[in-house]
């Protein structure tokens, strides 16, 4: 209890230190937004303040702020710690300067600030890395919630061919709120999402409390790091896993979406780096709730998935767990549905494309759907399908915030501020999802085929690879930067 209690200072103490302190780095004044000099009634909508935080809030807390600090919890109380470290110093750092670089560029998503700030050749790769995660992450938020709804809430069996209704009804939502104008109706039912987030994260935040210090105690043997009930190492393994509880490439994506609907950029801080805070608490809670249950009553091998219902009635009851499993099953919808739409708008700047036009917008869903439903497909017919699935999108979204982070070193180091804050994670990031897929038997498995014990082969390679970023940044900053800074200052 006491390390949980620390971790919630250091999230609201250090987030709201250091929020202020990128807000200064960044310097937001008066100009006019994106949302205002682009209205189009479509993806550029002014909106209140509080309308967009919610969005974003809703946005990019999927289930990556559940179901990761679940299986991370099995790391130790440790995780009560680098979760709100790692959400302070580069989650949300990684959220606001997005969001905001994006804003001083008429609302552009990222494929377009990678061609800008650093090249054509990195936003060639980055392209391809994103379309992925972006269809990944629609895939898992129509399965998760799919399968969430049809156990939890109707009590069938998910292989029963009453899924496929569900995905199906789900899917329509989707369309639906990829193809119409963001505030018809992500900006109306949102609202009433977000009730049930709450809900269901202040239940747990409750229960964690009143159930006192003795529950709250290490899973395995060590005090702070326990030994994994599987093996794994917690470098790099625990930063793959709890991805968005930490820091999330798929944020990126939401932030970009919103930058269009902001009507101040001072409202960055509370709509961006704020939102991430309270992700970064989302996760706190689950993590604690699931500690108390592994620790009493559920084998360390149950499926994060089943844990969510059984933590969800053990501190809230019967009828209140329901309403926290509604709002687990809402966070992955407010996710997938934006995940779809930002790839839309993508594919779109790409090879532009206008979105003013309804055809056009139908024709881009038609080409992102049907890759999505062959996806979905895989995964519930495969017996390994989703775990392959999850395992590749928790991968990929790190790898998508490395390239984030640079991007944001860049940006900063060409206008002479203090690049370091986004080059520091970036350098620990590029370690983590490097070592991590040439250790992986979904990568290389680097360190198996040469014979070797544990991580020595991937943590070389993580290192090298790290350095090689720096050196990237520092050529990249200084490419056409004479060039960047007029058309930056133009605007």
């Amino acid at each position: 209890m006491t390390l949980f209690l620390i971790g919630l200072v250091i999230l609201l103490v250090g987030g709201i230190g250091y929020g202020r302190y990128c807000e200064k780095v960044f310097g937001p004044d008066d100009r006019v937004t994106p949302a205002v000099a682009l209205a189009d009634g479509v993806d550029y909508v002014g909106m209140k303040k509080w309308k967009n935080q919610l969005i974003e809030l809703l946005n990019i807390a999927g289930t990556g702020p559940i179901l990761g600090p679940i299986q991370g919890i099995l790391f130790g109380p440790i995780a009560f710690l680098t979760i709100p470290i790692g959400c302070v110093l580069a989650g949300s750092l990684h959220d606001y300067f997005v969001g905001m670089i994006s804003m001083r560029n008429e609302g552009a998503q990222i494929p377009r600030l990678m061609q800008k700030y650093i090249g054509s050749g990195t936003n060639k790769v980055y392209n391809i890395i994103i379309w992925i995660l972006m269809l990944l992450t629609g895939v898992v938020f129509i399965y998760t919630p799919g399968d969430l709804i049809v156990n939890d809430i109707l009590g069938l069996d998910v292989n029963s061919g009453v899924i496929w209704v569900v995905y199906a009804i789900i899917l329509l939502y989707y369309i639906l709120a990829t193809l119409f104008p963001i505030d018809a109706i992500i900006g109306r039912v949102y609202p009433i999402f977000g009730a049930f987030l709450i809900v269901s994260a202040i239940g747990v935040f409750v229960g964690v409390l009143f159930t006192g210090s003795a529950d709250l105690h290490p899973i395995t043997e060590g005090a702070l790091i326990s030994a994994h009930p599987t093996g794994q190492s917690f470098i790099p393994v625990f930063f793959i896993t709890v991805a968005c509880g930490i820091m999330s490439g798929f944020h990126g994506s939401q932030a970009t979406l919103i930058s269009r609907t902001v009507k101040s950029e001072r409202e960055g801080r509370h709509t961006f780096y704020n939102m991430m805070l309270i992700e970064g608490f989302i996760a706190m809670c689950w993590a604690a709730g699931a500690m108390v249950l592994f620790n009493t009553t559920a084998a360390l091998d149950t499926p994060a998935t089943l844990v969510v219902g059984e933590v969800s009635r053990r501190f809230m009851g019967n009828i209140g767990g329901l309403i926290a499993i509604v709002g687990v099953i809402v966070l992955p919808i407010t996710s997938g549905d934006t995940a779809f739409r930002s790839l839309r708008l993508m594919i779109a700047e790409q090879f532009n494309i206008d979105q003013k036009a309804p055809a056009k917008r139908i024709m881009l869903s038609i080409i992102i759907f049907i890759p999505a439903l062959a996806i979905l497909f895989f995964a519930k017919s495969n017996a390994e399908g989703f775990n392959l699935l999850w395992r590749y999108f928790g991968f990929t979204n790190q790898l998508v915030a490395v390239f984030a982070l640079v991007l944001t070193a860049v940006y900063l180091k060409i206008h002479g501020k203090n690049y370091i804050i986004a080059l520091a994670p970036a350098f620990f990031y590029t370690f983590v999802v490097i070592s991590y897929i040439c250790h992986a038997e979904i990568g290389f498995s680097l360190d198996a085929r040469l014979g070797m014990d544990g991580y020595t082969v991937s943590y070389i390679v993580g290192v090298v690879a790290a350095v090689l970023m720096v050196l990237f940044v520092n050529k990249a900053s200084s490419h056409n930067k004479d060039e960047i800074l007029r058309l930056d200052n133009a605007h």
